[in-house]
C-alpha cells in the first residue's frame, strides 16, 4: 500500500515542503514514482521517515541522521533519543524546583527581589560544608528531613505558616510573653520534633546553628530575620 506526498505530510505532520527536501536530498526517497511525476510512499519509507523525524528532535545534522538510518539500529536509535528525554526531564525537574524556591520566597517575604529570580538560573555554591557543624550522621538526617524551599510538600508548607505567624506577630506589635506566643512555641515543638524525629540533641545543634545569620548562609539555608530570631528566643525564655 502506497500513500501520496500529501497523505505523509498529513499521517505525521511534516509539510509538504519538508518532504520533498528530504527526497531530492536522498534522506527519504519514494519507493514508486509514476509516470506523471506523482511520488508515492510505502510504509517503510513512512518508518524511515519517522526515525528522520525523531532524530531531527536531537539537533542532528540531517547528514548525521543519514548515517545514522544507515548504520544504526532502531534500538540505537530509540535509545539516543531516551537519553534526550532523560536529559530534557532534568532539566524541567530542575526548573520545577528553582520555580517552587522564588513562589516560597514570594510567600514569605511578599515580594521578589531580583537575587531571587536570578536563582532560576544561577546556581549557588555553598561557601561552607554541613560538616563544619555536624556529624556525617546527623548530616544525613537534616538533609533528608529538613523542609526545603524548592519542594512544594507539607512540611515547607509548615514551616513557612509558622514564620508567617510570627512575622504578623510582630507586625501587630503582639508580645513574645502572649498568649499566641505560648502556642507558637508550642506548635514549634511539635514541629520541631516531627521535622527532627524526637532528637533533642540535634534540635539543639541545629538551632544554634540556625541562631547565626552567617552560618545559616553559609549552608544555603533560608535566612530567617533576626527579630523572628529574637521573637522565638524571647518566647522560649518566658515559657519555657
Amino acid at each position: 500500500m502506497y500513500i501520496s506526498t500529501g497523505q505523509l505530510s498529513k499521517k505525521l505532520k511534516v509539510s509538504v515542503r519538508t518532504i520533498r527536501y528530504y527526497d531530492q536530498v536522498g534522506l527519504v526517497e519514494p519507493s514508486l514514482i509514476e509516470e506523471g511525476g506523482k511520488r508515492l510512499y510505502s510504509s517503510d519509507d513512512c518508518l524511515k521517515l519517522e526515525k528522520v523525524i525523531l532524530l531531527k528532535s536531537l539537533s542532528l545534522s540531517l547528514e548525521e541522521i543519514k548515517k545514522i538510518i544507515e548504520e544504526q539500529s532502531t534500538e540505537t536509535i530509540l535509545l539516543a533519543h531516551k537519553a534526550q528525554l532523560i536529559e530534557q526531564s532534568e532539566t524541567l525537574s530542575q526548573s520545577i524546583s528553582h520555580t517552587n524556591s522564588v513562589l516560597n520566597i514570594l510567600k514569605l517575604e511578599g515580594s521578589i527581589k531580583w537575587e531571587d529570580l536570578l536563582t532560576l538560573i544561577v546556581t549557588k555554591e555553598s561557601s561552607s560544608h554541613w560538616s563544619d557543624f555536624f556529624t556525617e550522621n546527623e548530616e544525613a538526617i537534616l538533609q533528608e528531613r529538613l523542609p526545603k524551599l524548592e519542594e512544594d510538600t507539607i512540611m515547607t508548607k509548615k514551616w513557612i505558616n509558622l514564620i508567617k505567624r510570627i512575622e504578623l506577630c510582630i507586625e501587630e506589635g503582639v508580645s513574645p510573653h502572649s498568649i499566641q506566643a505560648s502556642l507558637i512555641t508550642d506548635d514549634m515543638d511539635l514541629l520541631s520534633e516531627e521535622t527532627f524525629d524526637g532528637n533533642a540533641d540535634l534540635i539543639e545543634k541545629f538551632w544554634k546553628v540556625r541562631r547565626s545569620q552567617s552560618s545559616s548562609e553559609s549552608l544555603d539555608l533560608y535566612p530567617v530575620k533576626p527579630e523572628v530570631i529574637d521573637f522565638i528566643e524571647q518566647a522560649y525564655d518566658y515559657f519555657h
